[in-house]
């Protein structure tokens, strides 16, 4: 048997009105892959930050074993000291900073008088070379993609001679290529003898990858699977992460009658907003229909929110040439109030960037992007700005004490439902869903599915941009498919399939 890394005993956790987690248990032997999964809300991230230190010793009750001795971390530098390194799903990165200044920062080579650049990019330059980086360590963070930032994270904690790696969420914003490759490179270390503990809702990654997987639910440790003895399969997985089976990952949408077409865009040219003349949409006509979910699938950079954002009030873009029709009428949105105007709404991929106020509370959020419907003359009525809230609360299912909770307190799949709730509040007849589902449980997405067959019941036309195939394919009537800046190839859902879909981009002579 090998040898125990890591205990944690009785771990309990309390914010105000909240119990996080409840005398969680968790054991991680050397050199192996251990998962953590449960639905948002589980527990996952608390357990890591009680671990890591940035929940201190003394907030929490219970104990932290690590390598037979007790630990009580009071900030990450404890833990990092002891080799315990944690990646969270947000990128830690200074975007203008170099590679190699971002690996170093707050771990400077040199002395205490002065930084020794020098040293600072040469050994930068070996660990990215150990993680399959093949950049200047010179390069500014700016300058590089969302997958090779991904692996300056595990650079940057590799220079902290880490010996426990913890990922959190680690592949929800790569494409399939940089996730398996981020992957593979997990199973290389585990090789080499390091152990890592990795969070992820996607269970076919877990599958490839974790030798032993812990489910959460609700704050507690439900079972821990062993890969070699249990029989693990993804069922099994989701019965313990909801508390049921979902016997099918995405809900029937039966009795909808497709009507008219509502929207459709002819020859759409859009220009970077920085760079005259490179095109990001290149000629792209589609359309769609009332009652109609369609698709736009591709890898990362095929230009999918590109086209969405330059629809959605020229958001995105310069020099945008084309036609774009309304119930059969062409108009022009040149900004954001024009499109929302003609009840067209967008929903961000980056709900905390982009899409919600974190600081502010449901009531806010929900509001926002129609205030005139719960003001007058520019005050806003505040009791209708509750009941509204209050209505897609209860709508939605939104799990949260009251609408006046700052969203920022929420899960990811309840916040996500706060900004599905903030732009069905401005009566849409299209709404645009840019990765509606990227970084929630499976039991969250499930909700969100229902929710989008309702809208569709209603009359309403969903564009659905999702990197997921599965997703795409499950949810969608028809399925455009774009690499590139371009559409490549169109199919309806019966004969839709992953391998057609990649054998479209593949055949476009680019993109993989």
């Amino acid at each position: 048997m090998a040898k125990l890394l890591l205990e944690m005993k009785k771990i309990t956790k309390t914010f105000p009105g909240v119990k996080a987690l409840d005398n969680v248990n968790l054991q991680v032997e050397e050199g192996e892959i251990h998962a953590i999964v449960g639905e948002n809300g589980a527990g996952k991230s608390t357990l890591m930050k009680v671990l890591s230190g940035v929940h201190p010793y003394g907030s929490y009750e219970g104990k932290i074993l690590y390598e037979e001795e007790e630990c009580k971390f009071n900030e990450i530098r404890d833990s990092e000291s002891k080799g315990i390194v944690i990646i969270h799903q947000e990128l830690a990165l200074v975007p203008y900073m170099s590679i190699g200044e971002n690996m170093f920062l707050g771990n400077e080579r040199g002395s205490k008088l002065s930084i020794s650049w020098e040293e600072t990019y040469n050994q930068a330059s070996k660990i990215l070379k150990t993680v399959g980086l093949n950049e200047s360590s010179r390069t500014l963070i700016k300058d590089i993609g969302v997958g090779k930032q991904q692996l300056v994270e595990v650079a940057k904690a590799l220079a902290k001679n880490v010996k426990l790696l913890i990922l959190d969420e680690p592949t929800a914003s790569l494409n399939e290529t940089d996730s398996k490759k981020l992957l593979d490179l997990l199973l290389q270390f585990k090789k080499e003898g390091m152990t890592s503990i990795i969070i992820s809702h996607k269970l076919n990654e877990i599958s490839y990858v974790a030798d032993k997987i812990t489910i959460l639910r609700d704050g507690a440790t439900i079972e821990t699977l062993d890969n070699k003895t249990d029989e693990v399969s993804e069922e099994r997985i989701i019965n313990g992460m909801v508390g049921r089976a979902l016997t099918d990952r995405f809900p029937k949408r039966e009795g909808v009658k497709i009507g008219e077409t509502s929207l459709e865009i002819i020859d759409w040219n859009v220009d970077h907003p920085l760079y005259s003349g490179r095109k990001v949409v290149k000629n792209v006509s589609l359309h769609i229909k009332k009652g109609e979910v369609i698709g736009v699938a591709g890898l990362m950079g095929a230009g999918r929110t590109e086209l969405a954002l330059s629809i959605f009030g020229k958001s995105y873009g310069t020099n945008i040439k084309g036609k774009l029709l309304i119930h059969g009428e062409e108009i022009k949105l040149n900004n954001v109030k024009q499109a929302i105007d003609k009840k067209i709404a967008y929903i961000t991929e980056d709900r905390k960037g982009d899409g919600l106020i974190l600081s502010n509370p449901i009531r806010i959020n929900t509001t926002l992007a129609k205030m005139d419907k719960v003001s007058e003359r520019g005050v806003i009525d505040m009791d209708q700005e509750v009941l509204a809230a209050k209505e897609y609360k209860n709508k939605l299912n939104i799990k949260a004490t009251s609408v006046e909770q700052d969203v920022d307190n929420l899960s990811g799949g309840n916040q996500q439902k706060v900004l599905l709730s903030k732009w069905m509040f401005t009566d849409p007849d299209i709404m645009i869903l840019d990765e509606p589902t990227r970084g929630i449980d499976v039991g969250a997405k499930y909700e969100i599915y229902c929710i989008i067959n309702d809208l569709v019941a209603q009359g309403k036309s969903i564009i659905l941009l999702s990197s997921e195939l599965p997703e795409v394919i499950g949810m969608c009537d028809r399925i455009y498919i774009m690499n590139e800046g371009q559409m490549v190839g169109e199919v309806m859902k019966k004969d839709a399939t992953q391998e057609y879909i990649m054998g479209q981009i593949l055949k476009s002579g680019k993109g993989v």
